[in-house]
Order: C-alpha cells, then structure tokens, then sequence
C-alpha cells in the first residue's frame, strides 16, 4: 500500500513538473537565447565552459554581474542558482524573475552586489545528447542524476567562474541553492565539497531516495558520514525551504527532525502552497537577502 500511495504521489509530481516546464527559446546563435524580460540593470553574459565530463567538450552558463562591474574593480562574491527538472541555464530568468527581483533587491540595500550563475546541471551522455542545451523530460531528469555532473560541479563551473570573473574565491564568499532536483544536488554538492559553500540553500528539495546511484559513483551515497564532517565547520547559512503542501514535505521535514536531533545548525521555513514556481521565486527572494551578512 506504501509503494502505491507513493508512485500515485511521484507521477502525479511528474505530471505537474512538466506544467512548469521552461518555454522554447529562439535559435539565435550556436545556443537558444534566454528570453529576458524588461530592463535588466545589472549585465547578463553568456559563459562556455569546459566540461570534464566523458564525451561532453562544453556546457553554458548565465552570469548575472553587478551593473557597475566592470568600472569597479572590486572582487564579489559568488551565487551559484541551480534549476529543477525539465529545466536548464534560462528557467530561473524565465519563469522565476531572477534578474528584475535581483534588481530590486540591490536597488533597496536589501542584496549586497554579488555574481550570480546560472548553470546547466542536467546529465547528458555526451556532447550530441546536450546539443543545443536541450531541455529534458521530466522522466529523464529524475533517473539520470547519478552524480556525474554534480561531482565535477566545483572544477569545471567554480573554477572557470573564478577564473573568468574578479571573484572572492572562498567559501566565506560563495553560496549555493536550487529548487527540487536542484535543491537535492545542493545538499549533496554542499555535503560532497564541505569547504567550498559558506551559504546553502535547498527550496522544495527533491528526496534522495529517487536517485540511482552509479556503480563507480559515490556521489550521493552515505551522506549522513559527509553531513557529519561538513558540520564540523558549518555554513553561515544552510536554509530549507518547503510548501505545506509540497509532495515532499513529510520527508523533509523528517529531514529538518534529524538534523536538528545531530545539533546541526541550520533553517526550516515551511510556507503555504506547494512544489510552485511562487514559492521557488520568494524562498530566491529571502535567501539572497541573507547572503554575505
């Protein structure tokens, strides 16, 4: 009965998951544009990076940078955003506002300047498989995060980031968050690489028991040993954010009990409302006002 009321629950948030699917976005050049709305303030740049994957040659990124960068000087530190199923690099401009709350925000003193990244973190087989950063099916996106992305997400998106851009490259200055898959791989990214994020946050966390293990991947296996040694020294901020009526809210909040059973410290905000854009945008909206301070 157990198993039933849970595939009942996961197809029906497969279903809704492919509701908030990105749009298709116009072929303009080697990769679709994102379809930026209004007057951004800040400076938008598209960003190829290496990849180390097998068979993959590059993946893109966004980078938002502060409208006064490059005049200057100053080093910034760093927000790494991570999207959700059937997304990519464009959804959090597209359909959670990212750019105009960013603008907001700063134009108020509410967000201190900062960098933002907007990464690709889907698994592709190769290179002819990402194409043209195609957008995957919600199916895809559940079974085929085993890792390979996630462990190479520090040397080959933080790296190339510090890099190309006049970064503050430390964990005091680098935060991390994502929405449901995305919010999984931050917990297990932040847990994996215990120096690397100071601020983590997780909005509607996808559970990690959907996740298939690779064979030779070790990505997201024993995370309580890792969560152990990340909490030896913990970030400033390590947020959890969810709906009261998200579909993984009973296991999350399972999740904010065990860690606050092992002292832990960290936030557990539940809102109204459920696995929606509405409350992706506003949990970015509350987290980017903590960051740095």
């Amino acid at each position: 009965m157990r198993r039933a009321c849970r595939t009942v629950a996961f197809l029906a948030l497969v279903l809704l998951l492919q509701s908030c699917a990105a749009g298709k976005y116009a072929l303009n050049s080697q990769y679709p544009q994102v379809n930026v709305k209004g007057n951004p303030q800040g400076i938008l740049e598209e960003v190829l990076y290496p990849s180390s994957e097998p068979g993959m040659v590059e993946r893109r990124a966004y980078v938002y940078l502060p409208k006064d960068y490059y005049e200057s000087g100053e080093r910034y530190p760093v927000f790494y955003l991570l999207h959700g199923a059937r997304g990519n690099e464009c959804v959090w401009i597209e359909k959670g506002n990212l750019l105009h709350n960013i603008d907001s925000l700063c134009a108020s003193g509410a967000m201190l300047p900062t960098i933002v990244v907007l990464p690709n973190a889907n698994q592709y087989n190769d290179a002819d498989d990402y194409g043209k950063a195609r957008l995957k099916s919600a199916l895809e996106a559940f079974y085929e995060v085993d890792g390979t992305v996630e462990s190479r997400f520090v040397n080959d998106v933080v790296a190339s980031t510090d890099s190309l851009f006049r970064t503050i490259p430390d964990k005091e200055h680098r935060a991390l968050a994502g929405m449901s898959i995305g919010a999984m791989q931050a917990i297990h990214m932040s847990a994996n690489f215990p120096d690397a994020f100071g601020y983590v946050g997780m909005f509607s966390p996808m559970v990690s028991s959907f996740i298939k293990a690779g064979p030779d991947n070790g990505f997201y296996r024993k995370l309580n040993d890792k969560l152990a040694v990340q909490f030896q020294n913990p970030p400033r901020l390590y947020a959890v954010m969810i709906g009261a009526t998200d579909f993984f809210e009973n296991s999350i909040t399972e999740w904010d009990r065990e860690l606050t059973r092992k002292g832990y410290p960290h936030e557990f905000h539940i809102a109204p409302g459920g696995h929606e854009w509405y409350n992706w945008e506003e949990f970015c909206n509350q987290f980017m006002q903590r960051l740095w301070k």
